[in-house]
């Protein structure tokens, strides 16, 4: 039977952190399908119109609300979770929110429809229009239907502020995208203006991720189910995760393709996300990230859920050990998946750029050896150089690049027959968002609903054609910045990071001068165009005083 309502003490309400400012339409639709996950849903049905504040529809298949119950719902410090003088149990609060709190926050500033059945013969209809409710008899299966129209109707400053119905969908597609990852279990559906634009089957952390993102990435991911005991300083306690790693191979430009949860609610949280990126370790090259979602349930008491008002925080007691056992637990997985990178990088070096007026800062350098197959070290007087290989050669080949483009379009090359390129659907969002944009660094573009998209022209400048998955690192550069000061640099810098040398990619002695003459010619040779150093120079003063020494002289 599911629990009743209440309504909470003055004490209690003075001790709640949980928002009740509804800032944009993807607020209104995290905070329903807590609703819903908390009802014991296994199927979320999502549907937006717009931006969503038109309207937002989130339907569930839960145990669904009693009259009486509904009535409550909608009125301010109600919740199921909680006894009405409860405030010693906040932390205890192992559910995604306090059911009712944000009705009433909605219901504040929208039109709200909410028909609901939790078994009987007749359901409820109750609507709340500008403060006032009416309540019906309704015809519904067991289960919860809300309904939120007009959303910030009455305020026009709030409603002025969101960003273009193409971002703000973008925001609510990712924020569904989160949930279905860190519920697998569940069924969701998204459909915007009338089209689906994914769907999860609820089948396990797999199959999540092929809805997400798509099968050739669902492909080359393994599901981790890991669970291990911690230090609690005053004992041991048991932490658990489960969720889905791709491949190291598999990577994206930016971090937000790390997803993250803590029992079972997606949250922004630097450390544990963090933590999942250095399970990886020496796995991944470069400025690449990969893409992951985890769940993580620390032992009882570990985590305080209210310290953040949109409840995308939490509070972590015993984090540092936590953080340890999340990066122990993924690079664990990753080892019995045997998934390390194996693919090739290019490594032509042998193209000169156009020469500069001045001095090459590394003719008089010598090779003397590499390190990690990553650094060389090179003598340079009485200064020891090291060199970071990759990020040299993407300073070389960012400014052949920016050369063979100059102020020109971006020269394209035709794909023949049109790529498909699977992404999330906050990124097609953002590719119908910036077509201009793209089509003016030389992606051909057309969005085909879902997360699909129909790429017919890559830019292709160097007369090096760029692979499609270049898209893909382009939008999350666009996604980074929602204003981008140059797009176009940010392209070029990721083509250029693309073919370059890679941890692991060992290079001969002929190969290294060579990379150290190219990289001489370059306008700003010691930084790549992410802003990475490329040298490092240590003095040899430096070493003898490590070694104890006062001079050069062996003695």
């Amino acid at each position: 039977m599911p629990p009743q309502l209440t309504r909470l003490d003055d004490a209690t309400v003075a001790e709640i952190a949980a928002g009740e400012v509804i800032s944009r339409p993807a607020r209104v639709v995290s905070e329903l399908i807590d609703n819903a996950l908390d009802a014991g849903a296994s199927r979320i049905d999502i549907a937006v119109d717009g931006d969503g504040t038109d309207r937002i529809r989130v339907e569930d298949d839960g145990h669904g609300l009693a009259r009486e119950d509904a009535e409550l719902a909608v009125q301010r410090h109600t919740t199921s979770k909680l006894a009405a003088d409860a405030s010693d149990a906040l932390t205890a609060v192992s559910t995604l929110g306090f059911r009712g709190e944000a009705l009433a926050a909605i219901c504040d500033c929208a039109t709200v429809e909410l028909v609901t059945n939790d078994g009987d013969a007749v359901g409820t209809e109750l609507r709340v229009d500008d403060g006032e409710v009416t309540v019906s008899d309704a015809a519904r299966g067991q289960g919860t239907t809300v309904t939120v129209s007009d959303l910030f109707a009455d305020r026009p400053a709030r409603r002025e502020s969101l960003a273009g119905p193409a971002a703000e969908f973008g925001r609510i597609s990712d924020r569904v995208a989160a949930y279905a990852l860190a519920r697998p279990e569940v069924r969701f559906s998204l459909r915007h203006d009338g089209t689906t634009t994914f769907t999860t089957t609820g089948n396990g952390p797999r199959d999540a991720l092929l809805g997400v993102y798509d099968a050739d990435l669902a492909r080359q991911a393994t599901v981790v189910e890991h669970a291990t005991d911690i230090d609690t300083g005053a004992g041991t306690g048991s932490l658990e995760l489960r969720g889905v790693l791709a491949y190291p191979s598999v990577t994206r430009a930016s971090r937000e393709h790390v997803r993250v949860a803590v029992d079972g609610r997606p949250v922004e949280d630097s450390g544990l996300r963090r933590a999942v990126i250095d399970g990886y370790d020496s796995l991944l090259a470069g400025d690449d990230y990969p893409v992951a979602a985890v769940d993580i349930q620390p032992p009882s008491g570990a985590v305080d859920p209210n310290v953040h008002p949109a409840k995308q925080e939490v509070g972590l007691r015993y984090r540092e050990t936590i953080e340890a056992a999340v990066e122990a637990a993924v690079g664990d997985a990753l080892s019995t998946a045997d998934a390390r990178r194996t693919e090739a990088a290019a490594t032509d070096l042998t193209t000169e750029l156009d020469s500069v007026d001045r001095t090459d800062p590394f003719a008089d350098l010598r090779v003397i050896g590499g390190f990690r197959e990553l650094y060389l070290l090179c003598e340079d007087g009485d200064q020891l150089l090291v060199v970071d290989q990759h990020a040299a050669h993407e300073r070389v080949n960012y400014e052949r690049l920016q050369a063979a483009v100059g102020d020109d379009a971006v020269p394209t090359a035709t794909l023949e027959p049109p790529a498909s390129v699977s992404v999330s659907p906050a990124a097609a969002s953002l590719a119908a968002a910036h077509a201009d944009l793209l089509d003016s660094l030389g992606f051909a573009v057309e969005t085909f609903g879902g997360g699909t998209l129909r790429l017919s022209a890559v830019p292709a400048p160097f007369g090096r054609t760029a692979d499609p998955a270049a898209l893909r690192a382009t939008l999350d550069s666009i996604a980074a910045e929602e204003t981008p000061a140059d797009p176009r640099d940010a392209l070029l810098a990721e083509l250029a990071c693309q073919p370059s040398l890679k941890a692991g990619d060992a290079l001969s002695t002929d190969d290294a001068e060579e990379l150290l003459a190219r990289l001489g010619e370059c306008e700003q040779p010691f930084a790549c165009p992410h802003g990475r150093p490329t040298v490092c120079r240590i003095d040899e003063a430096t070493l003898a005083a490590g070694f104890d020494r006062e001079s050069t002289r062996f003695d």
